[in-house]
Protein backbone atom coordinates (compact mmCIF):
# COMPACT_ATOMS: atom_id res chain seq x y z
CA UNK A 1 0.00 0.00 0.00
CA UNK A 2 1.98 3.56 -1.43
CA UNK A 3 0.64 6.00 0.99
CA UNK A 4 1.98 10.20 0.63
CA UNK A 5 3.67 11.85 3.47
CA UNK A 6 3.06 15.12 3.08
CA UNK A 7 4.74 16.66 5.40
CA UNK A 8 8.37 15.18 5.02
CA UNK A 9 7.52 15.55 1.13
CA UNK A 10 8.04 11.05 1.12
CA UNK A 11 5.92 8.10 -0.25
CA UNK A 12 6.23 4.95 1.99
CA UNK A 13 5.43 1.46 0.34
CA UNK A 14 4.13 -0.92 3.48
CA UNK A 15 3.78 -4.44 2.57
CA UNK A 16 4.25 -8.08 3.39
CA UNK A 17 5.67 -11.11 1.66
CA UNK A 18 5.03 -14.99 2.74
CA UNK A 19 6.37 -17.93 2.57
CA UNK A 20 10.11 -16.84 2.24
CA UNK A 21 13.59 -19.24 3.51
CA UNK A 22 15.91 -17.54 5.21
CA UNK A 23 19.41 -19.00 5.83
CA UNK A 24 20.96 -16.39 6.78
CA UNK A 25 19.10 -13.02 8.22
CA UNK A 26 22.08 -10.31 7.31
CA UNK A 27 22.85 -12.02 4.09
CA UNK A 28 18.95 -11.77 3.19
CA UNK A 29 18.70 -8.26 4.03
CA UNK A 30 22.02 -6.80 2.16
CA UNK A 31 20.48 -9.09 -0.82
CA UNK A 32 16.99 -7.33 -0.93
CA UNK A 33 18.77 -3.85 -0.79
CA UNK A 34 21.06 -4.34 -3.46
CA UNK A 35 20.82 -1.78 -6.13
CA UNK A 36 17.99 0.06 -4.25
CA UNK A 37 19.20 3.90 -5.54
CA UNK A 38 20.30 6.53 -2.59
CA UNK A 39 17.58 8.31 -2.59
CA UNK A 40 15.31 4.93 -0.87
CA UNK A 41 15.45 3.60 1.97
CA UNK A 42 14.27 0.13 2.39
CA UNK A 43 13.37 -2.00 5.92
CA UNK A 44 12.45 -5.19 6.62
CA UNK A 45 11.04 -6.95 9.18
CA UNK A 46 9.95 -9.94 11.07
CA UNK A 47 5.88 -9.83 9.75
CA UNK A 48 5.11 -12.16 13.02
CA UNK A 49 5.53 -8.62 15.35
CA UNK A 50 3.75 -5.88 12.87
CA UNK A 51 0.95 -5.43 14.05
CA UNK A 52 -0.67 -4.45 11.12
CA UNK A 53 0.27 -2.03 8.57
CA UNK A 54 -0.73 0.95 10.88
CA UNK A 55 2.16 -0.24 13.37
CA UNK A 56 4.82 0.64 10.46
CA UNK A 57 2.97 3.96 8.91
CA UNK A 58 2.97 5.33 12.13
CA UNK A 59 6.91 4.13 12.68
CA UNK A 60 7.51 5.82 9.70
CA UNK A 61 5.55 8.92 10.48
CA UNK A 62 7.85 8.48 13.63
CA UNK A 63 10.70 8.53 12.04
CA UNK A 64 10.66 11.05 9.29
CA UNK A 65 9.80 13.56 12.69
CA UNK A 66 12.95 12.92 14.11
CA UNK A 67 14.52 13.49 10.69
CA UNK A 68 12.87 16.63 10.57
CA UNK A 69 13.27 17.80 13.97
CA UNK A 70 16.93 16.70 13.60
CA UNK A 71 16.31 14.61 16.63
CA UNK A 72 17.19 10.79 14.88
CA UNK A 73 18.82 8.32 16.59
CA UNK A 74 20.24 6.87 13.53
CA UNK A 75 21.75 7.75 10.31
CA UNK A 76 19.42 5.98 7.78
CA UNK A 77 14.88 6.72 7.68
CA UNK A 78 14.61 2.90 7.28
CA UNK A 79 16.86 2.44 10.49
CA UNK A 80 15.01 4.72 12.59
CA UNK A 81 11.53 3.06 11.46
CA UNK A 82 13.06 0.34 12.81
CA UNK A 83 13.81 1.90 16.11
CA UNK A 84 10.29 3.61 16.23
CA UNK A 85 8.34 -0.11 15.45
CA UNK A 86 10.37 -1.78 17.69
CA UNK A 87 9.42 0.78 20.13
CA UNK A 88 13.61 0.57 21.00
CA UNK A 89 16.44 3.24 21.68
CA UNK A 90 19.66 0.96 20.51
CA UNK A 91 19.86 -0.06 16.95
CA UNK A 92 21.06 -4.13 17.86
CA UNK A 93 17.98 -4.35 20.64
CA UNK A 94 15.52 -3.08 18.03
CA UNK A 95 17.06 -5.60 15.25
CA UNK A 96 17.09 -8.76 17.55
CA UNK A 97 13.63 -7.63 18.29
CA UNK A 98 11.79 -7.26 15.30
CA UNK A 99 13.91 -7.06 12.72
CA UNK A 100 14.03 -10.70 10.09
CA UNK A 101 15.58 -13.58 11.42
CA UNK A 102 16.93 -17.05 9.97
CA UNK A 103 13.38 -18.16 11.41
CA UNK A 104 11.25 -15.34 9.79
CA UNK A 105 8.82 -16.87 7.52
CA UNK A 106 6.83 -13.86 6.35
CA UNK A 107 8.58 -10.56 6.15
CA UNK A 108 7.33 -6.98 6.30
CA UNK A 109 9.24 -4.46 4.18
CA UNK A 110 8.70 -0.52 3.97
CA UNK A 111 10.04 1.73 1.12
CA UNK A 112 10.68 5.01 1.90
CA UNK A 113 11.37 7.08 -1.20
CA UNK A 114 10.80 11.01 -2.87
CA UNK A 115 9.04 9.52 -6.20
CA UNK A 116 5.87 6.80 -6.05
CA UNK A 117 7.72 5.78 -8.92
CA UNK A 118 11.62 5.10 -7.23
CA UNK A 119 9.37 3.42 -4.63
CA UNK A 120 7.26 1.45 -6.87
CA UNK A 121 10.58 0.20 -9.15
CA UNK A 122 12.07 -1.06 -5.35
CA UNK A 123 9.21 -3.09 -4.45
CA UNK A 124 9.21 -4.42 -8.11
CA UNK A 125 13.29 -5.20 -7.49
CA UNK A 126 12.50 -6.82 -4.31
CA UNK A 127 9.39 -8.77 -5.38
CA UNK A 128 11.52 -10.58 -7.94
CA UNK A 129 14.56 -10.72 -5.78
CA UNK A 130 12.25 -12.68 -3.28
CA UNK A 131 10.69 -14.70 -6.15
CA UNK A 132 6.92 -13.81 -4.81
CA UNK A 133 4.48 -11.02 -5.11
CA UNK A 134 4.02 -8.62 -2.09
CA UNK A 135 0.78 -10.03 0.02
CA UNK A 136 -0.01 -7.67 2.41
CA UNK A 137 -2.23 -10.37 4.18
CA UNK A 138 1.40 -11.08 6.00
CA UNK A 139 0.77 -7.71 7.86
CA UNK A 140 -2.65 -8.94 9.36
CA UNK A 141 -3.68 -10.39 12.76
CA UNK A 142 -4.21 -14.24 14.02
CA UNK A 143 -4.85 -14.97 17.15
CA UNK A 144 -1.26 -16.57 17.33
CA UNK A 145 0.32 -13.72 16.20
CA UNK A 146 -1.15 -11.38 18.88
CA UNK A 147 -0.07 -13.16 20.93
CA UNK A 148 3.46 -12.87 19.99
CA UNK A 149 3.39 -9.25 19.77
CA UNK A 150 1.87 -8.57 23.39
CA UNK A 151 4.93 -10.66 24.73
CA UNK A 152 7.18 -8.84 22.85
CA UNK A 153 5.58 -5.64 23.53
CA UNK A 154 4.41 -6.11 27.23
CA UNK A 155 1.18 -5.46 26.79
CA UNK A 156 -1.16 -7.05 29.35
CA UNK A 157 -4.53 -8.02 29.51
CA UNK A 158 -5.49 -5.19 32.05
CA UNK A 159 -3.94 -2.88 29.13
CA UNK A 160 -5.78 -4.20 26.49
CA UNK A 161 -9.01 -4.34 28.53
CA UNK A 162 -8.85 -0.89 29.06
CA UNK A 163 -8.41 0.22 25.59
CA UNK A 164 -11.27 -2.84 24.00
CA UNK A 165 -13.46 -1.61 21.19
CA UNK A 166 -16.15 -2.71 20.21
CA UNK A 167 -15.11 -6.45 20.99
CA UNK A 168 -12.31 -5.95 18.94
CA UNK A 169 -9.28 -7.04 20.52
CA UNK A 170 -7.18 -6.71 17.32
CA UNK A 171 -7.72 -3.16 17.24
CA UNK A 172 -6.83 -2.63 20.71
CA UNK A 173 -3.74 -4.57 20.27
CA UNK A 174 -3.04 -2.72 17.37
CA UNK A 175 -3.73 0.94 19.39
CA UNK A 176 -1.25 0.09 22.36
CA UNK A 177 1.60 -0.64 19.70
CA UNK A 178 1.21 2.39 18.38
CA UNK A 179 1.12 4.28 21.62
CA UNK A 180 4.52 2.12 22.59
CA UNK A 181 5.59 3.15 19.16
CA UNK A 182 4.70 6.82 19.87
CA UNK A 183 6.50 7.18 23.28
CA UNK A 184 9.41 6.12 21.86
CA UNK A 185 9.88 10.18 20.86
CA UNK A 186 9.00 11.59 24.42
CA UNK A 187 12.30 9.04 25.79
CA UNK A 188 14.81 10.73 23.28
Amino acid sequence: MLKYIEEARKYVEITGFRNLSIENAEEFVKAARKGTPQNVWVQFFDAELVATWQHLYFAVLNALLAFKNERNISKSAAMEAMLYASAQRQIRKAIDLIGVKCDSVNVATVIIGKSAESVEKVLSAVSKRFGTEPDDGALEISNEKAQRIRGVFGITDSELEAVFEKDNGKNALVDLVIERVALLSTQL
